[in-house]
Formats: structure tokens, sequence, C-alpha cells
């Protein structure tokens, strides 16, 4: 599995479990709607984990770099996170407007 298709396959679990916080923030008082976000975080960091077992990549593991004289390399994690953090901050931004707004 290459970035993109790990990426895209964060963002439908993602957005699946951001429709049950939804669901759950109506059930809750406005304090604990609060809460939900940093139960989204949560579970962004656990999805990353489990597709990354799925696909039995090693999160610490290096990167290969397409320059392989760089001196720094970064881990699959590292590279995973940049690639998705747009997918998590536009779906947080969403789940905030939707517990707001209940």
């Amino acid at each position: 599995m290459d970035i993109d298709e790990f990426r895209a396959e964060l963002e439908i679990r993602l957005s699946i479990e951001k429709e049950y916080l939804t669901q759950e923030a109506s059930s809750v008082n406005a304090e604990e709607r609060l809460e939900l976000l940093g139960k989204f975080n949560e579970k962004y960091k656990e999805l990353i984990k489990r597709l990354a077992n799925e696909n039995g990549i090693d999160l610490n593991a290096s990167y290969p770099s397409e320059n392989s004289s760089d001196s720094e390399s970064l881990s699959y994690e590292q590279i995973i996170l940049g690639k998705t953090m747009s997918v998590y901050d536009r779906l947080s931004d969403e789940l905030y407007e939707e517990i707001t707004n209940i």
C-alpha cells in the first residue's frame, strides 16, 4: 500500500469515526461535546497504527528517500502524519462545527 492509498483508506475510516462522534454529541452536555475533539484525535492516532499494522508497515522504519544522500531520513510515521494531517484537520474542523451547532 502506498502512502496515497493509505491516506484514502484513513480518510474513509476517520469519516466514519467522525459520524459516530457527531451522533454521540447529541446525547451529551456542551462540555462533554468539546471532549469529543480529543477523542477524535485519539481515533486518528489509533487508525494510523491499525492501518499500518494491517498493511505490514513498521511506523518506526525509515521511509525510503528519493534522494539517498539525505543525512536525515524520516520514518514512515512522520511521512504518514505529514500526508494525512490535512485530512485530520478538515474532518476535525467539520466535527467541531457539527458539535457546537447542536
